[in-house]
């Protein structure tokens, strides 16, 4: 009898290692460091956000931080029909960062010459497509105050900033377009309301031959004049 019930006694011990054996093995911790790298590469590879969403409140902060630290005034524009240098002027902090900002940000790539006017302007950095909008989305909504107490005129070649917004009555720019000037002696009744941040250096036959297409009735060129690259040269 007592061995009988040391034999079942046996069993069940065998029995019960058996189960703690199975569930140790259902239950073995995963080797987690593949998955916690493969979660860093992922994260690595997305667009981290180095800036904020920029709006009417912070935007000017913004540009007055990044002006100290981002001190570049030459771009080069290259477009359909040729490259176009500018110089930026240092006296207008917040229009020149914000300019510098939207090339390093790749925003004007893509973008168009989208109302030309022959022996007046010819204005770019806006777009019908999709892309443009959703890069403006994402860069966020927000309008510069006009500068315009700093010495420059509307002169032939320089490049000024339209204002933004239809009901806008202080003419608060709109930070991702610009004109360029193509008028012959300057187009002085725009001085006072719109802000001159910088002038062609090179590339003033180019802005010409833009300026001098033929365009629909909204000033639009019958053709797509597109900005393929802005980059930084100096």
């Amino acid at each position: 009898m007592r061995f009988k019930l040391f034999f079942f006694l046996f069993l069940l011990f065998l029995n019960c290692e058996d189960k703690q054996s199975k569930k140790k093995n259902i239950t073995k911790p995963v080797d987690t460091t593949s998955v916690k790298k493969d979660t860093k590469s992922v994260v690595s590879t997305e667009d981290k956000r180095t800036y904020p969403k920029l709006n009417d409140k912070n935007a000017m902060y913004f540009f007055q931080e990044y002006n100290k630290q981002h001190k570049e005034n030459k771009v080069r524009i290259t477009t359909d029909f040729g490259t176009i240098d500018i110089l930026l002027f240092n006296e207008t902090i917040y229009h020149r960062s914000n300019f510098i900002f939207l090339t390093k940000q790749k925003y004007f790539n893509g973008t168009q010459f989208y109302r030309v006017i022959d022996n007046f302007i010819a204005q770019g950095g806006n777009s019908d497509d999709r892309e443009t909008a959703r890069k403006r989305a994402n860069i966020g909504k927000y309008l510069l105050p006009t500068d315009t107490k700093r010495g420059f005129k509307h002169n032939r070649g320089v490049i000024s900033m339209p204002s933004g917004e239809i009901d806008n009555p202080h003419k608060l720019a709109s930070p991702f377009e610009f004109f360029i000037v193509t008028q012959k002696g300057g187009a002085h009744f725009l001085d006072g309301d719109y802000t001159v941040f910088g002038k062609v250096i090179k590339g003033m036959d180019v802005v010409d031959k833009i300026a001098g297409v033929e365009t629909d009735d909204g000033d639009w060129p019958d053709k797509n004049i597109y900005i393929r690259n802005v980059e930084i040269i100096d």
